[in-house]
Formats: structure tokens, sequence, C-alpha cells
């Protein structure tokens, strides 16, 4: 039993270490965020989606774009609006006229590190639509189902004197 404690305790230092490393990079560009740059690392290491709470100005859009140049993952930054709908999140089916079918267009979900900057402001079926990708990791369009790739990971921001 001990020496299993003592593998699992090996191989999770060993895992880690380039944390320490990642953090670094992060904090070339964002200075002073050392708790933000840490928990969206944490985010990025369990899996699991993060919800920023902050006024305008915080760095919040940086500190995202950076983490994902920084592990070099697909970012794309979506501004959420009251006329905002899922198949702008989602993507949609076009028709060819050339061929007379239709092709599927992703949308911005299927990037690795989703921004979806002021959640609050969009309408609920919106939400639903980025709510279900994030606990199904996957989209489905026109009857197709896709997989969403590895990393995904959707942080989302709210401005507190909004709500």
């Amino acid at each position: 039993m001990t020496q299993q404690i003592e593998e699992i305790t090996q191989q999770v230092k060993q895992a880690g270490e380039f944390i320490p490393t990642l953090l670094h990079e992060v904090e070339k560009v964002i200075v002073g965020q050392k708790y933000l740059t840490e928990r969206l690392i944490l985010g990025l290491l369990t899996g699991e989606h993060i919800l920023l709470e902050g006024v305008p100005g915080l760095a919040k859009t940086t500190s995202v774009n950076t983490l994902a140049q920084t592990i070099h993952a697909q970012f794309k930054r979506i501004q959420f609006t009251p006329d905002l709908l899922p198949a702008d999140l989602l993507g949609t089916q076009i028709f060819q006229p050339k061929t007379g079918e239709f092709t599927v267009k992703k949308g911005p979900l299927f990037a690795n590190i989703i921004l979806a900057d002021e959640i609050n402001r969009s309408p609920a079926k919106v939400q639903s639509a980025l709510l279900e990708a994030m606990q199904e990791r996957q989209i489905t369009i026109g009857g197709e189902t896709f997989k969403l790739s590895k990393p995904f990971m959707v942080i989302a921001t709210q401005n507190p004197i909004e709500q």
C-alpha cells in the first residue's frame, strides 16, 4: 500500500513538472494576476470550465488568450449579446447549389479554449446550447454529432454590475 502511494506521488510530481514553466510563460504577459492565472491552469488541468466575474478592464480576455497561446491551443472569443442565436455558437448547415448537398460550417465552440464574454447578456436558449456543449462535449448540427476536441474549456465572464 505504501509503495503504491509512493508511486502515485512520483507520477504526480513528474506530470506536474511543466506547471511552473507554464505559469512563468503566462506571467510574462499578465503581471500581477497570479491567483487568476493559477486558477485558469487548474481549470485546464482538471478539464473543467470557469466563470470569471469582474468589471471590464481586469485583463480577463488577455489572460485567457495568453494561456491558449502558451499551450498552442485554438482560442475563440464570443461576445454574448441579446440577439445571439444558438447557431452563432454551434454552427449551421450551408446549402451548396453546385452539389445540391448541405455542408456543415462549424461554429466557434469547436475551438479548444472559448471565452464566453458577458454570458449573462445572452438569451436562455443560447446559454442552454452552450451548457449542452460544455456537459456533453459534443455538438449536433442537422442530425450529425461532432465530438469536441481536447482540451475543451469554456471560460465565461460576467460583469457583476449588470446582473
